[in-house]
């Protein structure tokens, strides 16, 4: 399935975090964000051991859930509903983030009913955990 992140998210350079989507099977899915040594922030965050910020990384991983849920809502989303971050929960980082790494954006929809929604999200580097969250949203228009 061919998905422009693009299309599904309102972000946009320097604050698009996510490159690719890659796969939804059900309730799971995958994005991919590549970092280098472009990326803006690493001229500010520990310039002399370029370090993605956890912030950013779970700011990846949220951008990464509102794709997988449109993926798997189709055209049950309601048409401009935008959904916020409302809450991040069990937070943990286990891994540094750096210049030439591949994030694995993946996570499970845990509960999406009247507009909130629950993901269980997980970055990966290669099969290695880099950090892990459970995320909740609120979709307005």
């Amino acid at each position: 399935m061919a998905v422009d992140v693009r299309d599904m998210l309102p972000h946009r350079f320097p604050f698009l975090m996510v490159d690719a989507f890659v796969s939804q099977d059900g309730d799971a899915f995958e994005c991919l964000k590549n970092v280098s040594h472009g990326e803006p922030y690493f001229q500010g965050h520990f310039p002399d051991e370029s370090v993605m910020p956890g912030v950013l990384i779970v700011e990846a991983l949220a951008q990464a859930a509102a794709i997988g849920l449109q993926v798997r809502e189709g055209d049950q989303m309601a048409a401009g509903a935008v959904g916020y971050l409302a809450g991040v929960d069990k937070a943990r980082f286990r891994r540094k983030v750096v210049p030439g790494d591949q994030l694995r954006l993946t996570g499970t929809i845990v509960r999406f009913r009247r507009g909130l929604c629950t993901v269980d999200a997980v970055a990966l580097v290669g099969d290695e955990v880099a950090a892990s969250a459970t995320l909740s949203f609120v979709y307005a228009r």
